[in-house]
């Protein structure tokens, strides 16, 4: 049995302790992680607890489930994947957070895997994946800590919501089957889906903003029937450095439905002026972001409440 043990890390300026908190709510880690797509909590009790990771592996969408024990006086993080998904036949790490003086933190991310079968091209395979992941991960977590103030104000998340007198399955269905959308919604010039694995998919398109221009995304999107959709765009419109987000149907007491769409944005200073003019700054980015996407949520979601209403 060939088992690898491998090391990466980074050298932080921020506080250990602020290095492990970030790390301890996985909530962040879509934004601090490239890799990360949505994270969600299966089981917790005291320090242990179950989760379910969504992310992307040498261009490919996998998603797992780990196991993980926190330990915030030792400022360490041990987790072992309790499902791999191939070529991965096990895998664990920890993470451990140095301090090395009031404000600096010697990172360290340890990884334990092995192949299903032992097979070699499959350990290769995550060897360049683990490595990959690791050097994405660790400047992105460096980076969240110490940009902390200046990314609060290049942070923003928004939601809008229409009520829908229809079921919650016929919303889903027409946000999940994106690849009828140049079919559906006016905004979107050009659509590819794929879904290799079901639930999981990679949707790249060409949509049309209020002000005439096409921007092309690609985003991966975890598919929970028929209650959210969550994503992470991959690739960026020149504005943002990071770009997650959700579709919600809730059914509602009295029968009806509320759709939501959910953004959270980070927006990249250094492209302002070159998209917006030289007189723009970081607020008219804030409403020109916020009024665009909101303007295409809006529309698929009104065609979402057409769709379902009519199929009543």
């Amino acid at each position: 049995m060939t088992v690898r043990e491998v090391e990466h890390a980074i050298t932080v300026h921020a506080p250990a302790a602020e290095v492990y908190r970030l790390l301890a709510e996985v909530e962040n880690w879509p934004r601090l992680f490239p890799p990360s797509v949505y994270v969600e909590y299966l089981e917790r009790e005291g320090n242990k607890e179950r989760i379910r990771i969504w992310a992307t592996a040498n261009g490919e969408a996998k998603n797992w489930t780990s196991r993980r024990d926190l330990d915030p006086e030792g400022l360490r993080i041990t987790f072992r994947q309790e499902v791999s998904a191939p070529p991965v036949a096990e895998m664990s790490g920890t993470w451990i957070a140095e301090p090395r003086g009031e404000r600096e933190t010697y990172l360290r991310l340890l990884h334990t895997y092995r192949a299903v079968d032992d097979d070699p091209e499959g350990l290769a395979w995550i060897d360049q994946a683990v490595d990959r992941n690791s050097r994405e991960e660790l400047p992105g977590v460096k980076a969240g800590l110490e940009e902390t103030s200046r990314t609060t104000e290049l942070t923003l998340s928004f939601e809008d919501s229409v009520h829908v007198d229809g079921s919650a399955k016929d919303l889903y269905d027409f946000v999940n089957e994106a690849d009828r959308w140049t079919e559906r919604l006016p905004h979107v010039s050009t659509v590819t889906l794929t879904e290799d694995t079901p639930g999981l998919q990679v949707l790249r398109m060409d949509t049309r903003a209020v002000d005439g221009s096409t921007h092309t995304t690609e985003s991966v999107r975890v598919c929970f029937p028929h209650h959210r959709i969550a994503y992470k765009q991959t690739t960026l419109p020149a504005l943002m450095t990071l770009h997650t987000g959700r579709w919600d149907f809730r059914t509602d007491p009295d029968g009806t439905v509320t759709a939501t769409s959910q953004h959270t944005v980070v927006l990249n200073p250094d492209t302002i002026t070159t998209v917006l003019g030289p007189d723009a700054g970081i607020p008219e980015a804030r409403t020109f972001v916020r009024n665009a996407l909101g303007a295409n949520s809006r529309a698929t979601l009104e065609h979402a409440k057409r769709y379902a209403e009519e199929r009543r």
